[in-house]
Formats: C-alpha cells, structure tokens, sequence
C-alpha cells in the first residue's frame, strides 16, 4: 500500500491532466492492474508515473517543457528553499520569462543545470 504523499501525488497528476474518474481508473488498470490507487505498490506507482511522464498530456507542444522537468525544477527550487517570487525573479532575470511552464524543453535544461550549480555552491 501506498503513503498518504504519493497518493497525493497521483491525485495532482490527475487533476492536472484533467481527467475524467473513467479514463483514470481505465489507465490505472491498464498500467498497474489495479482500479484504485490505494492497490498500487511502490512498482505500480512508478509504472503509473512513467506512463503519465510520458504521455502526450504534458507538454503543450513538442518543444514544451515535460513532465518530468517540471516536477525536477519544483523539487530544485525546494532544495534551494527559495519562495515562489525568488523564483520568478530567477526566471526573470536570465531566461526572460517568469513561468517555469512557458520554458522550452531546451531552455528547462538550461534551467535544471543552473539550480543544480546553485544548489551544489551551497
């Protein structure tokens, strides 16, 4: 059985998608073999999280920030315990943008190596 911290993070994923309770019990089953989240193990949550970090949902475009880099950036900026406007101002600065989800794919690396550096100076 799941923590209470990845069920969350399950939830937020499916509500970021926007997702109807049909398609999602639907994926779960066809990832997992479970119709609830609170079946899954720790291997069925990484399936299902691979699954969803790869779908088409996540990028707006082709060249979109992923998935997979946001939640990276988000956990970065964590680390870093900067607040959201440090953040921002961050962004601002050196990549002209203030939105972690108006960055290139190409631009979120960029940025993922930047906060890595910062953080490793510590």
């Amino acid at each position: 059985m799941l923590d209470h911290k990845k069920l969350a993070v399950i939830h937020i994923v499916k509500k970021e998608l926007g997702i109807s309770d049909a398609e999602y019990r639907d994926t779960l089953e066809k990832v997992a073999g479970v119709r609830s989240a609170r079946d899954l193990d720790d291997a069925g949550f990484q399936r299902l999280m691979r699954y969803f970090a790869r779908s088409g949902h996540y990028r707006a475009s082709r060249e979109g920030i992923t998935f997979r880099q946001r939640m990276y950036i988000k956990h970065l900026v964590e680390d870093l315990a900067w607040d959201p406007n440090h953040y921002a101002n961050f962004l601002k600065k050196y990549y002209k943008t203030g939105e972690t989800e108006t960055l290139s794919k190409t631009e979120a690396s960029k940025v993922i190596e930047s906060l890595k550096h910062i953080l490793a100076g510590r």
